[in-house]
């Protein structure tokens, strides 16, 4: 390379003109996605704002689309989320600890890596008939809450896996070092340093798993779930001991996206607003159910002192 310094100072121009020309892409390729986004949202509220009442919340679906609510859709919603949440996160995340940090580095690990991190783009029908024959059939648990929240679970079990071991493999060697020089175990390493330190990439997959599942249909309605359900499951909390009852994962339900596609499917003017108004819902939903997440990841940011 030539030491000219006005060969050297042209190379610097060209390499800052270059940095601005793929600034200004980028910038342009996320304005696309937001404005997409922008103008999506846009169109649900133009579209399904004025339908948005106490009514619509505490109804249930009508064949009168003045008097449909979302009420069973959303607490169906709600609980399937809760199962899938409750299932996928603690296995996924063991088992991205295992395969990260106990598992022998031999062909059967290998095996295991490249099917999980192929089952995180399986088309979601495919995790529908299997749940299918497994949870609804093998193991009869019915076409019940239970086994969808199961299916979601299982489907959104590759990404948090996958998204665990990255998290994992991001934290500096020298905590490792520095912790087995002062003696501790392997299962101290991982309780008091690698949980700790990877938990917000560790949420950052569950953000994207969940996000995922709670605007699923096909692997809902493979197993079964009802398009009209005009009442609500079990409560999960009674009046007598031990005041927990769990009647209500055996019950029947339907999800908020099977219920906008019911009301998108009919002709009537009315039942469009409906599905706009729920879609409304639907996308608070996940904005709540992210932002959490998001909240916890920066608390747990913060209490890390590298």
């Amino acid at each position: 390379m030539s030491n000219d310094p006005q060969v050297i100072r042209r190379l610097v121009t060209l390499g800052r003109r270059y940095d601005r020309i793929f600034a200004i892409v980028g910038m342009m390729a996320m304005m696309v996605g937001i404005l997409t986004l922008a103008v999506l949202l846009a169109g649900l509220i133009h579209d399904g704002a004025e339908r948005l009442n106490w009514d619509f919340f505490q109804n249930f679906p009508s064949r009168r689309a003045e008097r449909a609510g979302i009420l069973s859709a959303m607490v169906g919603s709600s609980l399937v989320m809760l199962i899938t949440a409750v299932t996928a996160i603690p296995l996924g995340v063991a088992a991205g600890v295992y395969l990260e940090e106990y598992a022998r580095r031999n062909w059967i690990t290998e095996i295991i890596e490249i099917n999980v991190t192929n089952l995180a783009g399986v088309p979601s029908i495919v995790y529908g008939l299997l749940a299918l024959g497994l949870f609804v059939y093998a193991l009869d648990f019915g076409q019940s809450i239970l086994s969808a929240g199961l299916t979601l679970a299982l489907m959104i079990l590759p990404v948090i896996i996958v998204s665990t071991r990255e998290a994992i493999r991001s934290i500096p060697g020298a905590i490792r070092e520095g912790a087995y020089a002062l003696g501790a175990t392997r299962w101290q390493l991982v309780r008091d340093h690698i949980l700790p330190y990877s938990t917000g990439g560790i949420l950052t997959g569950v953000i994207i798993g969940l996000a995922r599942a709670i605007g699923e249909t096909a692997p809902i309605i493979t197993i079964g779930a009802l398009t009209f359900i005009a009442f609500l499951p079990p409560a999960p909390i009674v009046d007598h001991f031990p005041f927990l009852s769990f009647e209500w994962l055996e019950s029947p339900f339907t999800v908020m996206p099977i219920q906008m596609f019911n009301w998108l499917s009919r002709p009537q003017a009315p039942f469009q607003v409906n599905a706009a108004a729920a879609g409304m819902v639907l996308v608070a939903m996940t904005l709540l159910m992210n932002g959490a997440a998001i909240w916890l990841r920066i608390r747990f940011r913060k209490r890390i002192k590298w």
